[in-house]
């Protein structure tokens, strides 16, 4: 390109000091050098050290579901009461009109304070 006559660098001024050079080091990596991350260094916005902590993978059923089981008839009556046992966590979104033994590994306040009002006890599987 030395034959020509701007030899590659396209108008005369470009090339001709630090003005063309668009900030040092890693300046301008979210605005007029984003393709540079796209090609050469694709992980950039990847690691921005956030880590989200979801928990366990603990299976929750809401007291609204419970009840809509008991309504439908699919839980097992002994003793005048109804009996639910869920390998997981109770919690308290909707209301119980029927009082249930729930057995479960965990629950809500919520979900304790709404099953006790219903007339129901709630103990832990073992």
């Amino acid at each position: 390109m030395r034959g020509s006559r701007f030899h590659g660098f396209g108008n005369v001024k470009n090339k001709r000091g630090s003005g063309c050079r668009g900030g040092y080091g890693r300046a301008g990596l979210h605005k007029h050098k984003f393709s540079w991350i796209t090609r050469y260094d694709p992980d950039y916005l990847k690691n921005d050290g956030f880590v989200q902590h979801t928990g366990t993978d603990v299976p929750t059923m809401n007291l609204f579901e419970v009840n809509g089981l008991a309504e439908n008839g699919k839980l097992e009556k002994k003793e005048g009461k109804l009996f639910f046992q869920f390998p997981g966590k109770i919690l308290g979104t909707g209301e119980l009109r029927h009082p249930i033994v729930l057995k479960a590994l965990s629950w809500s306040k919520i979900a304790e304070r709404k099953v006790k009002e219903s007339g129901g006890e709630l103990s832990k599987i073992e």
